[in-house]
C-alpha cells in the first residue's frame, strides 16, 4: 500500500497493528481501509491481535480537514469509521488495544471496541468531544461509549465532553489497567499470551453471543449517523447561499 500509516507484523500468533501517520493519527479514509486490511490479514492468521499507536497518542479521531470539505469522501470516511467498531467488536480472536497516550473521539470509539485496553501513565488525556465541537453525539458513538462506561461518566463524556486525565479515565472505564510508557507493548503481549490459552472456538462464539445485540445496534446506527451528517452537511450548504 501506498501512503503506509498502518503498519502490520505478526510473530507467534500475535498481530501487532500500528497506527502511526507521524503526526496525531489521524483517521481518514486511507487508514480506515489500510486497518480493515490489516484486521482481515490477522484474521487469516489466526492471530491475537495487539492495536497500537505511535510516542505519546493513540488517535486524535477523524481527519477534521477531511470532515469539514463537504465532500463525499466525508461520509465515506464515516461510514468506515463508525463500521470498524463493529468489525473489531466481531473479531475472532482477543484484541488488546495498548493505548499510547491522548485518544480523543473516532480514537475512543476504536479503542473501546477492544476486548481488553491498556493505557499509559502520564500527562494525557481522553474524551469524545463531539458536542464541544458543535456536533449532536453520534449514535453509534454512544453505543461504544454506553458498552464501557460507567454511567456517571457516560453522561459526563456524551453531554459535557469532558476530558478525562489518564487515572480518572481508568476509574470511568476507558481503561483495563495503566501502565508505564517503557512497560506498554511489553504488558500487551503478556495479556496475548495468557489469552492465547483459551479455546478459541469458545472465546468467537461466547463473543458473538454477548455482543450480538450490540453489533447489530452499531451496523444500524452507523446508517443512521452517515444519513444525519449528510442532512447537516447539505443544511449548511444551504446556509452559505
Amino acid at each position: 500500500m501506498s501512503d503506509e500509516r498502518v503498519q502490520y507484523a505478526c510473530d507467534n500468533g500475535v498481530a501487532l497493528i500500528r497506527i502511526d501517520d507521524g503526526k496525531r493519527n489521524a483517521l481518514s479514509p486511507a487508514v480506515f481501509r489500510q486497518l480493515y486490511a490489516a484486521l482481515d490479514r490477522a484474521e487469516a492468521d489466526k492471530a491475537i491481535v495487539i492495536l497500537t499507536g505511535r510516542e505519546d497518542v493513540f488517535s486524535a479521531g477523524y481527519d477534521l480537514k477531511i470532515l469539514r470539505s463537504g465532500k463525499p469522501a466525508a461520509l465515506d470516511m464515516l461510514r468506515l469509521g463508525y463500521s470498524l467498531t463493529a468489525r473489531v467488536m466481531s473479531y475472532p480472536y482477543p484484541v488488546i488495544v495498548a493505548c499510547n497516550g491522548h485518544s480523543l473521539a473516532m480514537g475512543v470509539f476504536l479503542m473501546l471496541s477492544a476486548d481488553y485496553i491498556i493505557g499509559t501513565r502520564g500527562d494525557y488525556k481522553v474524551a469524545a468531544n463531539e458536542v464541544a465541537l458543535g456536533l449532536p453525539m453520534p449514535r453509534t458513538a454512544a453505543l461504544m461509549l454506553r458498552h464501557r462506561l460507567t454511567p456517571a461518566a457516560f453522561e459526563r463524556v456524551v453531554n459535557l465532553s469532558e476530558y478525562f486525565p489518564v487515572e480518572a479515565a481508568k476509574e470511568a472505564g476507558f481503561f483495563d489497567e495503566l501502565v508505564d510508557a517503557d512497560q506498554l507493548l511489553p504488558r500487551a503481549r503478556e495479556q496475548a499470551a495468557a489469552y492465547a490459552e483459551l479455546d478459541m472456538g469458545a472465546h468467537k462464539l461466547t463473543k458473538r453471543r454477548i455482543r450480538g445485540k450490540l453489533i447489530r445496534q452499531v451496523r444500524r446506527a452507523v446508517w443512521f449517523d452517515v444519513a444525519e451528517a449528510a442532512w447537516l452537511g447539505l443544511q449548511a450548504a444551504r446556509k452559505k447561499r
